[in-house]
């Protein structure tokens, strides 16, 4: 494969991902919620009672950001810090009644954004393209780790 192509590939990837937060960001703006948010309402939908360091590391953000991001939403009213019962340092975090409502008309917002951005894209296409991403996720966190270098 050619350097240009690689070069051009990889340009598309961030123009794309830089549009696609965006165009969510703005999405989500209209539902009263911002799409880091909205993240952290997802995961903890899933994962309800992870630590705060769990979910930093989870989402792959820094501890002190991560903190910000639930002080505001224990401010809204959609998530609760409680107590770990086996570490008294450590907080678990739980979504309130109205934090699962709204995770859960989210949903819907989810689905609509994924159908405008991916109309007329075929099933094959997708499943390529995911397929793709994936490997160069992993492929990007193996050039991340300690000890690695990367070719040039």
């Amino acid at each position: 494969m050619s350097r240009d192509l690689k070069r051009q590939f990889v340009s598309q990837l961030v123009e794309t991902s830089r549009l696609l937060r965006n165009y969510i960001d703005h999405r989500a703006k209209g539902r009263g919620t911002t799409r880091a948010q909205w993240i952290v309402l997802f995961r903890l939908r899933d994962q309800e009672g992870l630590s705060q360091v769990d979910l930093a590391e989870v989402l792959e953000l820094q501890p002190i950001s991560l903190v910000r991001l639930l002080d505001r939403l224990v401010e809204h009213g959609l998530l609760e810090r409680r107590h770990d019962p086996r570490d008294r340092r450590a907080n678990r975090l739980f979504l309130t009644a109205a934090g699962r409502q709204l995770v859960d008309d989210l949903d819907s917002l989810r689905d609509s954004i994924a159908e405008n951005v991916l109309r007329d894209v075929s099933v094959a296409s997708i499943q390529t393209s995911l397929q793709t991403l994936r490997d160069i996720k992993e492929r990007i966190k193996s050039l991340a780790e300690p000890g690695h270098i990367a070719a040039k």
